[in-house]
């Protein structure tokens, strides 16, 4: 005969000290710590980027010329942008813009952040000469790139006759406008690019270097085995900022050029200047503005997407 075991009681969970929290009281406390935290960054975003951006976005479905009452359009001002010449070129010379200058950036900056990283005399002084540019302000970079790509009297034109070539016309011909924008760019970002690189470059541990070396790989082949893989996640963040930044081109173009010569350098943003303060159409600027938006979160989120397939975090 089997005698039944009689079940043991559980053990009872001890009580929480005396000015001990609950666990409840916890979470409270810590969500109110990070709340306070937060407060300062939170409350100037909030008032200066999430309210405006709303405003826009209300804006954008209604004509409004900044003086008269709204009048209520709905979707019609999309309607009309994306069938609009003017935005399909402002948008396609937006792209040309990238195009150009994110391969300049990024391989100038690397070749920059390669040679500075280098026990070489002077490293320190030559990373604040090339930083420097980054912090002028853009208004005296295009009075200088203006007067360097002047066609009948700058310096390239006249190295270029030195050499036998004859210089283009530069920011006054529409073919070459968004080229000397693109050098313009480039020149100013590059010391920003090359900073943060160089960043990256300083954490990759030297013992990969020196296994590499071991194993019988030169220069080249050590850089697009270790340096490029190991630099791929300062890389990633070079290219998500240079992008945004790039559809969000205008200072230089409005220093530059002014959109001309006939719109060759108009780009995205300089078409919502012009809807909002040269034609009084805040409503079509408004929602230009969000289809912009819209690109650039599009281009974002396929990035982090494909992040996965080629940055390497160690």
């Amino acid at each position: 005969m089997v005698t039944p075991t009689l079940a043991r009681p559980r053990p009872k969970a001890p009580a929480p000290a005396v000015g001990t929290p609950r666990p409840r009281a916890r979470r409270v406390r810590y969500a109110l710590t990070v709340v306070g935290f937060l407060l300062p960054s939170a409350v100037p975003l909030a008032l200066f980027t999430v309210y405006p951006m709303i405003g826009a976005l209300w804006t954008s479905l209604h004509e409004w010329n900044l003086l008269s009452d709204m009048r209520w359009v709905g979707l019609g001002n999309y309607a009309a942008l994306l069938q609009d010449p003017e935005t399909h070129r402002a948008f396609g010379n937006t792209l040309y813009y990238i195009a150009g200058y994110l391969p300049i950036v990024y391989v100038g900056g690397l070749f920059l952040a390669l040679a500075l990283n280098a026990a070489i005399p002077g490293r320190n002084l030559l990373r604040g000469v090339y930083f420097l540019p980054v912090v002028t302000s853009w208004i005296v970079v295009a009075i200088v790139w203006r007067w360097l790509l002047n066609p009948s009297n700058g310096v390239v034109n006249h190295v270029l006759g030195l050499l036998g070539v004859d210089g283009p016309g530069w920011w006054t011909d529409p073919t070459w406008a968004m080229p000397s924008i693109i050098l313009a760019s480039a020149w100013k970002d590059l010391g920003f690019v090359m900073i943060i690189l160089l960043a990256g470059l300083q954490l990759i541990p030297e013992e990969l270097y020196e296994a590499a070396t071991l194993d019988g790989a030169g220069w080249w082949r050590r850089l697009v085995s270790v340096t490029l893989p190991m630099l791929s996640p300062t890389t990633f963040f070079v290219l998500v900022i240079s992008l945004i930044n790039g559809f969000q081109v205008f200072d230089q173009v409005y220093a530059m050029t002014g959109g001309g010569p006939a719109g060759a350098s108009t780009v995205v943003v300089q078409q919502i200047y012009d809807l909002t303060f040269r034609y009084g159409s805040a409503g079509m600027a408004s929602a230009l503005s969000w289809l912009l938006f819209a690109l650039v979160m599009l281009v974002t989120l396929v990035q982090i997407r494909g992040q996965r397939r080629w940055v390497h975090y160690a």
